[in-house]
């Protein structure tokens, strides 16, 4: 029987809408949440599919903290094109990725997955 391994991270960072005429359209910052949900097929001896604090190292490398995204991504930073950004980034690392999902405020945000 399968497990879904569920991760949460907090992240702060800036950006501004390319393409938008509306009020969050220049620069502006968020606390940001990604949460990844990787399958796990089996558990370890320790009765774990995945240690929660290596995904969090990871997830320390890989997001964009403290940092303007829109210097750092060739993409408009949207919670939808980070959300599949950061899919493919995570599976690579982890093949068993089943989503991720990127909130741009705790009430809106994007997933992904495939």
């Amino acid at each position: 029987m399968p497990y879904i391994v569920r991760v949460r991270k907090e992240f702060q960072s800036a950006h501004f809408l390319t393409d938008y005429h509306g009020k969050p359209e220049p620069l502006h910052g968020h606390t940001w949440m990604i949460e990844v949900f990787i399958k796990a097929d089996k558990l370890d001896k320790g009765g774990m599919g995945y240690d929660f604090v290596e995904i969090d190292k990871f997830l320390d490398e890989i997001l964009p903290n403290y940092k303007c995204m829109n210097d750092i991504y060739d993409f408009s930073p949207s919670a939808e094109n980070l959300a599949k950004y950061f899919y493919y980034k995570i599976k690579e690392k982890y093949p068993s990725l089943q989503k991720v999902v990127v909130w741009e405020t705790k009430y809106g945000g994007a997933e992904y997955y495939e």
